[in-house]
């Protein structure tokens, strides 16, 4: 057992078994046991970097907070600091201040002694931190406004006359080194900025980039030089393996980035024909940020518990809703990993599949070739399946057979398209599915949002707006009591105070009551009513609840969810 293992196993800040998880993990990848602990979700970075500044008595360091001089850089080569995973931060006199994620690395100490001759004094910071630190100050960035820089705009213009391009001209201008670069940037960028999505988009006299990050969309500035329109457009279509002389008609790929030894980054891609051109949509598809640890994903103690007991039920519908972007498919994979048992037979239809997951059968959807839900649901039953998941309930045959599915002994997951719990089942009856069908069929319905988290870095308390918090729906006594807080703006969040986000739930049950309420016409709202006098928690009250518990602002409560 590694000391640091050993200490935290002691301190009970981990189990003998979870450490044995994160060894098996680190003998995958080679990385070292704090980094794998932290990766699994096995223990917080923070935590970990404050149980070692109390263990060796050492100041802990947040490296986000410093801007390092070239000077004190130039002490330590990058050699030595990607070797022994440290950083110098600072230099007094003969002392220098060195970051490290492991400070009782006596070898890494007497080598920086013996390199730089002068005494160390060690801070811990998380090894994250430094990693991304090492990176930033050692590694030359190669910037978008760099690439730009680069470009002669005008030796890769291609023609004026956008129904005149020539193929060849095409070909050639979108494997030009600088499009190539500009490109790869563009696709760089997305990931160290953590966005969902990429948007690319030619106007008459613009051509911008967009990155959606934590839900909202960001424009890059400066924008790209309207001359590089075809070549971009068309080197993103060769990396996605789509034809580049068909600009008529929209078209759908896929980019797999490969990004050091063992990192890689599926780009999901949407090319769409507008009126100066094709506007390129890509979804980022990272797998290792895939949270699926139903715990970590934001639902309360007692939502958690009516969707879990839900989902272990042998047969049945439960229904995921929310608009797109709404996290519907992180909470279906969940509940998938959550029922994924050699003891059961699992098949998805989806459209498109996401992510890959082992001992999980997946369909991708081609509806050009007739293959769409409500025939991949068909062919399921002949299957002999236990759990069913169906990407979409777009239309009745979908919903009449997954109804029946459900009624002859398969658990079935699905999701709507719906804005909150009580209002899918009007949906379904609108379909054409029959009342005692759906009361008989349905065991829960989640709605869900995807709400800013304030950034941990730069989370400030602010004072306290009463007036705000009532006319949100915050009792008023509560209100009175209540600390905000809000991110000011930092480098860690790109100056915008939020960073990551959580997910606002509501979990309707479908018991007795409802179903006699659904069985006798009622409205929308009366369904909601009797849900929440039932203890449903809505939209709206799941995000005040995290609001008080200061992970969300006002802004964002009233963003993603409407009065009650």
């Amino acid at each position: 057992m590694s000391r640091l293992g050993e200490l935290l196993v002691r301190e009970n800040l981990i189990s003998l078994a979870q450490l044995q998880k994160a060894q098996e993990e680190q003998r995958k990848t080679g990385a070292r046991l704090g980094y794998s602990l932290t990766r699994l979700g096995i223990l917080d970075e923070q935590e970990l970097t404050n149980f070692l500044s109390k263990q060796y008595g050492v100041p802990s360091i947040n490296l986000g907070d410093f801007e390092i001089s070239p000077d004190v850089l130039q002490l330590v080569p990058s050699e030595l600091a990607k070797r022994h995973q440290l950083l110098p931060v600072n230099r007094a006199g003969a002392t220098l201040i060195v970051a490290m994620s492991d400070p009782s690395n006596i070898y890494a100490i007497d080598d920086l002694k013996f390199r730089t001759g002068l005494n160390i004094e060690v801070v811990v910071a998380s090894e994250v931190a430094i990693d991304e630190a090492i990176t930033r100050y050692y590694e030359k960035q190669v910037t978008y406004d760099d690439v730009l820089g680069d470009i002669d705009a005008d030796s890769v213009e291609i023609g004026s006359d956008d129904d005149d391009v020539n193929v060849v001209d095409l070909e050639k201008a979108s494997g030009e080194a600088p499009v190539i670069k500009l490109c790869n940037v563009i696709l760089l960028n997305a990931i160290k900025k953590r966005a969902s999505d990429i948007h690319i988009e030619p106007y008459e006299k613009a051509f911008r980039v967009r990155y959606r990050i934590d839900g909202v969309l960001y424009e890059e500035n400066p924008p790209l030089p309207l001359k590089l329109k075809n070549a971009v457009t068309s080197r993103i279509k060769i990396m996605s393996s789509l034809d580049i002389s068909e600009r008529r008609l929209p078209q759908d790929g896929r980019i797999k980035l490969k990004l050091g030894k063992d990192k890689e980054m599926d780009f999901r891609v949407s090319v769409l024909p507008t009126l100066f051109g094709e506007k390129i949509v890509l979804r980022l598809l990272d797998k290792s940020n895939l949270q699926l640890d139903m715990t970590k994903l934001g639902f309360e103690d007692k939502q958690l518990a009516d969707f879990m007991k839900a989902i272990h039920q042998p047969y049945g519908m439960v229904l995921v809703t929310g608009p797109t972007g709404s996290g519907k498919t992180t909470s279906l994979y969940s509940a998938l990993q959550e029922l994924n048992k050699t003891t059961r037979n699992i098949s998805t239809a989806e459209d498109p599949v996401e992510y890959n997951l082992m001992g999980i059968n997946q369909v991708q959807m081609h509806e050009d070739v007739g293959l769409n839900f409500a025939t991949a649901l068909r062919s399921f039953l002949r299957q002999d399946p236990n759990i069913i998941m169906v990407g979409e309930i777009r239309d009745f045959e979908t919903a009449e057979i997954a109804v029946k599915a459900a009624l002859t002994g398969h658990l079935e997951l699905s999701t709507l398209h719906t804005n909150d719990a009580p209002s899918t089942i009007s949906r379904l009856l609108n379909m054409g599915v029959e009342p005692f069908l759906v009361t008989a069929s349905v065991n829960l319905i989640l709605a869900q949002r995807l709400a800013r988290k304030i950034c941990s870095e730069c989370k400030q308390p602010i004072e306290t707006n009463v007036k705000a918090l009532t006319d949100l729906g915050v009792k008023l006594d509560v209100a009175q009591k209540l600390q905000m807080f809000k991110g000011a703006g930092c480098r860690t969040c790109s100056n915008t105070g939020y960073k990551g986000r959580i997910a606002i739930y509501e979990v309707m049950p479908f018991m007795e009551p409802l179903k006699e309420l659904v069985l006798q016409g009622a409205s929308t709202a009366e369904v909601k009513a009797e849900a929440i006098r039932n203890g449903m928690k809505s939209l709206r009250m799941s995000g005040i609840e995290k609001l008080l518990d200061g992970i969300t602002t006002v802004e964002e409560v009233l963003r993603v969810s409407v009065a009650d």
